[in-house]
């Protein structure tokens, strides 16, 4: 019948820009999925805002570069902003929640340099990486799409 199909959910864009699937990664860590399975973003402008409603649950806080959350699927997933942007130990970069925040998607969670990191050569590309995705199952990666914030689903899963 399907009367009682679970409906597919989401995770949105957490940045406007074009969707990159998670093993064209240019970094390794991500590319071979050792944090988890995921897709990434190529952002059009400094600004990551959050993929879901749910709540902080990390804020890397000297480095300012990521920021975990928890879906309210229980879900949790990492938002990593950039390659080797670690390095930066946070400079040019702008962090707009903490630990506990309440957030959904269209939320304001960093923002950064883009300028900068064009300059100095640093890649912006962003990932949004479910680090334990709890008993769901992913039904559809979005890649190679152009993507909206708080419109554009990347991530289905039921």
């Amino acid at each position: 019948m399907g009367f009682f199909k679970k409906k597919n959910k989401a995770f949105y864009a957490m940045a406007n820009g074009k969707t990159v699937a998670i093993e064209d990664v240019p970094d390794e860590v991500f590319a071979t999925k050792m944090m988890g399975d995921g897709i990434a973003i190529q952002p059009n402008v400094g600004q990551i805002y959050s993929p879901c409603i749910g709540k902080v649950t990390m804020v890397m806080d000297n480095t300012k570069h990521a920021v975990g959350i928890e879906n309210e699927d229980g879900i949790e997933v990492l938002i990593h902003v950039g390659l080797d942007t670690v390095n930066l130990e946070g400079e040019g970069f702008e962090v707009f929640v903490k630990v506990g925040d309440e957030v959904k998607p269209g939320d304001l969670l960093i923002s950064y340099d883009k300028q900068k990191f064009e300059a100095d050569g640093i890649n912006d590309i962003t990932m949004l990486v479910l680090v334990d995705p709890k008993n769901h199952t992913v039904t559809k990666y979005h890649a190679n799409e152009d993507v909206q914030i708080k419109t554009s689903p990347i991530i289905e899963y039921k």
